[in-house]
């Protein structure tokens, strides 16, 4: 154990416990400048990602990710727990509901001033935000564990921004802000569960990689506290896995249902498939092409036999084609 914590962790780089403790716990040393610089970069970074958002920028968004602080409570909580110091936790998670209240509040406050907020629905920011898969939780366990090695060694701290750019916290909280100021509540719960997923993925990976890394502190109890900690971050892991296992293999019945539908056009002149969105019990695919298709009913069958819970198929069919001009 000695020797792999050696690797994980050298002495030579190793970061004390209140070194950490110094950055992660915002009433600790000079409280009056740690508060104000948060909730400064904070309110900064809430107003360009939510304008990175509205004007559909992957460059402002990125811009917005590095400079918000929100890490610093999530990790927060991951040594509170770890060090079983229970003030910490609940500061830590104090000043992250918090800032989720002021950045969702700013982002609903940017729609209601905006002419037409539903245009806003459309944007690869939004629609990129509202269906979380697995992927994104997988990436989230890995950048925790990243953010965690960042935060004991002295000699990755330059990985930060990186980190802060993969795994992603004031841009979803955004999108809730502006789904609720547009009248999509269950777009803006699907922005809630990829910033749920990635807080509870921080705070796991950093109570894991704490532990291991030598940080544990034995509770003068008995040790049911510690792993009553790990079975509720654990839950709440497996409580946002469950929706996002089922827009993963949404998106992958989606594709299915496309390839059927381009199968299911066969031969027919200038045809294609636009899109497939599936929705409960109702699979809408979006056809471009002539006026003749073959019957919905042989369609219907191919996605009978492809989902378990045979959606309806609902065909949305565009007449025309594609031209382009001349060389």
């Amino acid at each position: 154990m000695s020797a792999a914590l050696s690797v994980l962790v050298p002495d030579h780089q190793r970061r004390s416990v209140d070194e950490l403790r110094d950055r992660l716990d915002l009433s600790s040393g000079d409280r009056a400048s740690k508060k104000s610089a948060y909730w400064i970069m904070l309110v900064l970074a809430a107003v360009i990602a939510i304008s990175g958002v509205v004007s559909d920028s992957t460059a402002t968004v990125i811009g917005a990710m590095i400079v918000a602080p929100l890490s610093i409570p999530i990790l927060g909580i991951g040594l509170g727990v770890t060090s079983h110091d229970s003030r910490l936790v609940l500061r830590s998670a104090g000043l992250l509901t918090a800032g989720v209240v002021v950045v969702v509040a700013l982002g609903y406050v940017f729609t209601l001033l905006l002419p037409d907020a539903t245009d806003v629905l459309t944007n690869s920011q939004v629609t990129g935000r509202t269906s979380p898969t697995l992927m994104d939780l997988t990436a989230a366990l890995a950048t925790g564990v990243v953010a965690s090695l960042a935060l004991t060694r002295r000699d990755v701290g330059d990985v930060l921004p990186g980190v802060a750019v993969a795994i992603s916290l004031v841009p979803p909280l955004g999108v809730v802000g502006v789904c609720l100021g547009s009248d999509a509540p269950g777009l803006a719960v699907g922005a809630f569960i990829l910033f749920v997923s990635n807080v509870v993925a921080l705070v796991l990976t950093a109570m894991i990689v704490l532990t291991l890394a030598g940080y544990h502190r034995k509770p003068k109890t008995t040790g049911r506290h510690q792993w009553r900690a790990y079975a509720i971050v654990a839950s709440a892991l497996v409580a946002v896995a469950v929706p996002m296992t089922i827009n993963s293999m949404t998106s992958l019945w989606s594709a299915q249902i496309a390839d059927a539908a381009s199968g299911w056009m066969g031969q027919v002149p200038g045809a294609q498939v636009a899109d497939v969105t599936l929705h409960g019990s109702t699979a809408t695919v979006f056809v471009l092409g002539p006026a003749e298709l073959p019957p919905l009913g042989d369609l219907q069958e191919s996605v009978d036999a492809l989902v378990p819970w045979h959606p309806r198929v609902v065909l949305v069919h565009v007449v025309g084609d594609r031209t382009t001009s001349a060389p």
